[in-house]
């Protein structure tokens, strides 16, 4: 190591929702912590659809961060709702009626930009690929990192929130995500309301989950009055490399094949969609994914707890862990290691609830009768409310 090597007391690796939070929320306590991020910059790719955020994990952190008011200004009225069909277009449950906070929805892009804009500027660094992570000598917990640019830096609190296939994870635990069986096929009606009136009608004004025959799929209308869509069902790890989904027509195909004899409107979703579609395996941590205390290094986010999206957690636990390792870091001024201990210590169990109830979902949602399971859990969680 040169003397002019830069050196950061706390440094992130990872710009998505959880490395942001705790950033902002960092400096909502006057604390700085640059984030590294392989994306060359904000825009230079969509951040997907839909999230609803939970008034016990993600909505905490945002009124953490002081951003609470203004995410308020930015959710999508009435998108909480949902519906739940079978594959023959079946309606079996739909509700309208929502409560407005307990979980609104908001433009995956629009949060990501309300906590970018809380950061100072300069606070990310664009375009930094980690390519490697060691711990030095000395001081005990000091960390070496290299970007592929050739560049390097030390840090006393190496944190990775660089998600499913995180390279500081390697620091502290030998766990790899493994493939759940499940791979998604993800796709946009642009103008809905105008250019496709009965795929709009079938989505509703919120979330859709459509499941049957091993397959379902879950989507959601945006701020801006487009669709959008997952195709989920069961498949050998190795089928989304045997279709070019660079051929619009032939991913098409592929995915019309997964939805024989499902209801016109349901298909019209795939068929209609603006664009190509990209498929995604999903792949998940084991549920309970822990690790010997670390010094200088932790995890936060999908390094720490990468889980199937079907039990709505990943995003809000995401911001959650950036918010509570924040908190932990500001109230105990002068030891990180304290506080990174308290963090991990509250994460643990709650990393793992979650993930089990999201293993648990997965295996629901694409078995036999999943429809009407979803339905009547859905009817009986609203009449307790």
């Amino acid at each position: 190591m040169t003397t002019n090597t830069p050196h950061h007391p706390i440094a992130i690796i990872g710009a998505g929702l959880g490395g942001l939070t705790m950033a902002a929320v960092l400096h909502a306590n006057g604390i700085t912590a640059p984030l590294f991020e392989l994306e060359a910059g904000r825009n230079v790719r969509t951040q997907g659809g839909m999230l609803d955020i939970h008034d016990d994990t993600g909505q905490k952190a945002l009124q953490a961060a002081g951003l609470f008011d203004q995410f308020t200004k930015l959710v999508h009225v009435g998108g909480e709702s949902q519906r739940v069909l079978d594959h023959h277009g079946t309606v079996l449950f739909e509700n309208k009626e929502v409560d407005g906070f307990t979980r609104p929805e908001i433009d995956r892009g629009h949060l990501r930009d309300l906590l970018l804009d809380a950061l100072p500027d300069g606070a990310v660094h664009w375009g930094c690929r980690v390519i490697a992570v060691r711990p030095l000598e000395e001081p005990v917990g000091r960390h070496e990192v290299t970007l592929a640019n050739g560049q390097s830096f030390t840090t006393d609190l190496l944190v990775g929130a660089d998600g499913a296939w995180s390279k500081v994870r390697a620091l502290v635990s030998d766990a790899l995500p493994a493939y759940t069986g499940i791979s998604f096929i993800e796709g946009d009606l642009e103008e809905a309301d105008e250019r496709h009136p009965d795929q709009a009608v079938v989505m509703g004004p919120g979330m859709l989950f459509a499941l049957g025959g091993g397959a379902g799929i879950i989507g959601h209308r945006e701020t801006d009055g487009s669709l959008h869509f997952y195709l989920g069902h069961h498949a050998e790890e190795g089928w989304i490399d045997s279709v070019d989904f660079t051929d619009t027509e032939a991913g098409k195909a592929a995915a019309l094949g997964v939805l024989d004899g499902w209801a016109p409107e349901l298909r019209g979703l795939v068929a209609n969609a603006d664009a190509a579609l990209t498929p995604r395996r999903i792949h998940a941590l084991p549920p309970i994914h822990t690790w010997d205390r670390t010094p200088g290094v932790t995890l936060l986010g999908d390094a720490a707890h990468l889980m199937s999206p079907f039990a709505g957690e990943g995003a809000n636990l995401a911001m959650y862990d950036g918010y509570q390792l924040a908190f932990a870091i500001a109230a105990n001024p002068g030891d990180t290691e304290k506080a990174v201990a308290e963090y991990e210590a509250e994460l643990f169990p709650r990393a793992q609830v979650s993930a089990t109830d999201s293993a648990d979902s997965l295996v629901t949602l694409f078995s036999d009768g999943a429809a009407q399971t979803l339905a009547t859990t859905f009817d009986g969680y609203y009449r307790q409310r």
